[in-house]
């Protein structure tokens, strides 16, 4: 096997005339060119600044890796200006002021051909050159921040409460603690003299009303100023997150929260904490440039990234067959044998996840487990027989999950009675599961519906496991209901399981 890049030494001549291989297809280097492994090497190098390490080069590819979790900082037209040099060099990055996790990719330098120009390389490396680099990852620094909670007469402990763990978790995520948690009434007077005391021992202030904030001269703004603070800017283009209020105290950031703070999904706040968790100093300019892509609530919402692993890959789905059931309301009939359109009901459900994008496809068996064997003969699918099977369906779950592997990232749990899914809805299902973003299940509905199969992540193995009874996991999603996004499936396969002698005649008729 000789592999792209290689360079070919006399050994290796010898040992292609040994085997009896006469001609090799090569690409033969100009004077001055430049190896695609010592290009992309130089041009990473060229590029990378403070809070990167280079990984080594291989197929004229060198990924710059973040040696800390912080912020990405991207000079953008300098990146611009790097891939319009020759079509032979080019660069992608994170978005701008993205969060990386220490070693996750931030940047990767790709040389097209088999060897660059070494004048455009040369070129490459003077036009990365400047004040700053052109990328760098600003890492988070333990801060000391203060929280201030204010209230009316009709505020709710428990609301309160509640803020102070998403604010606290927050704050955790990015490295830091919140040191201090003081709650007053809400107004102006009560609450710069809290300011004033946090700001003695803090290094950031947070201050979340018992009421939105509506204009500079209402009870925060007023009170940050009494304190001795400026305010700065108020409002935002991100929604959620329209209502936050940027000020400093001395050197310090203050900061009014917007209402969505009180949630755990993305909002603006989120954006502006991580870059001054990053020691990156927020003006209002950097404020008012957040407008493009600030549309937050459009996009499947999410809890703080920072809790998952980012994953550089397409995500490992195994597909889990419950076909293990006793059909009885079917009477003596067992219903994922029974023929549609000529074959076994359950054949039509492997078959769709044989033509999907899921990795495995294992099969749950338990009543006649011979004759569902012979049902999906040929197919690519693995049997795991569950000897519990009369106990319920929990057991059938229990029993798929145990045979799952360790690089699985997830499992699509499907019906062996549902034979109209197919394989385009499965793929989106995939495409849309993402635990990194907080899209960590993933269900299918019809007209607000909700239906199967449903792709659980990995995280909520164990917990499956401890079902009992003949249900499933369906109750995690009521206790996961931020975790949970839907795609409209456009038809109702999704909410037909055939249970009745009645459904499968009109599913056979279909």
């Amino acid at each position: 096997m000789l592999k792209k890049g290689l360079v070919l030494t006399a050994d290796h001549v010898a040992a292609l005339e040994e085997a009896g291989v006469g001609e090799v297809v090569v690409a033969q280097l100009d004077t001055g060119d430049v190896h695609e492994d010592e290009a992309a090497a130089r041009c990473a190098r060229a590029l990378a600044g403070p809070g990167l390490k280079i990984a080594e080069p291989f197929t004229g590819r060198a990924n710059l890796i973040a040696a800390a979790a912080g912020v990405v900082v991207v000079d953008v037209e300098r990146i611009n200006r790097l891939n319009r040099i020759d079509e032979a060099l080019t660069v992608a990055t994170l978005p701008a002021h993205d969060v990386a996790e220490a070693g996750q990719m931030v940047a990767t330098v790709k040389v097209i051909p088999f060897a660059a120009p070494g004048a455009c390389v040369a070129a490459w490396e003077k036009a990365a050159a400047g004040n700053h680099a052109a990328l760098s990852v600003a890492p988070f620094e333990a801060r000391r921040v203060g929280l201030i909670l204010t209230r009316t007469a009709a505020t709710a402990d428990k609301v309160l409460d509640k803020t102070a763990r998403v604010v606290g978790e927050r704050v955790a995520a990015l490295g830091s603690d919140l040191i201090a948690e003081r709650r007053c009434s809400h107004a102006t007077a009560a609450l710069a003299a809290e300011i004033g005391k946090l700001a003695a021992t803090s290094d950031m202030v947070l201050i979340y009303g018992a009421s939105a904030i509506t204009d500079r001269r209402d009870v925060i703004p007023a009170a940050i100023e009494a304190a001795g603070g400026t305010v700065e800017h108020f409002g935002m283009p991100v929604d959620p997150g329209n209502l936050l209020l940027l000020a400093r105290l001395g050197d310090k950031p203050v900061l009014g929260l917007p209402g969505c703070a009180r949630s755990p999904k993305l909002n603006g706040f989120d954006w502006v904490l991580e870059r001054l968790m990053a020691g990156l100093r927020v003006t209002p300019r950097d404020i008012t440039e957040m407008g493009v892509g600030g549309l937050l609530k459009e996009i499947p919402s999410r809890p703080q990234p920072r809790a998952e692993a980012p994953v550089q890959r397409a995500p490992r789905i195994a597909a889990l067959v419950l076909a293990a059931g006793q059909s009885r309301r079917m009477g003596s009939q067992n219903k994922l044998l029974a023929e549609i359109g000529g074959m076994a009901m359950v054949r039509h459900v492997a078959l769709a996840l044989g033509a999907s994008q899921v990795a495995r496809t294992i099969v749950v068996t338990g009543h006649e487990p011979e004759r569902v064997r012979q049902a999906l003969a040929g197919l690519d699918v693995e049997f795991v027989h569950n000897g519990e099977f009369e106990q319920g369906l929990s057991t059938s779950l229990r029993t798929g999950l145990a045979a799952v592997a360790g690089e699985i990232d997830g499992v699509l749990v499907c019906l062996g009675d549902m034979p109209g899914i197919t394989p385009p809805l499965i793929n989106r299902m995939i495409a849309a599961f993402h635990p990194a973003e907080g899209r960590a299940i993933v269900l299918p509905t019809h007209r607000g519906k909700r239906g199967n199969p449903v792709l659980w992540d990995r995280r909520f193995f164990e917990t499956m496991k401890a079902v009992s009874g003949d249900v499933g996991a369906r109750h995690l999603l009521g206790e996961n209901e931020e975790l949970v996004v839907e795609i409209e499936a456009g038809d109702d396969a999704v909410l037909v399981d055939i249970d009745t002698p009645q459904a499968l005649k009109a599913a056979q008729g279909n």
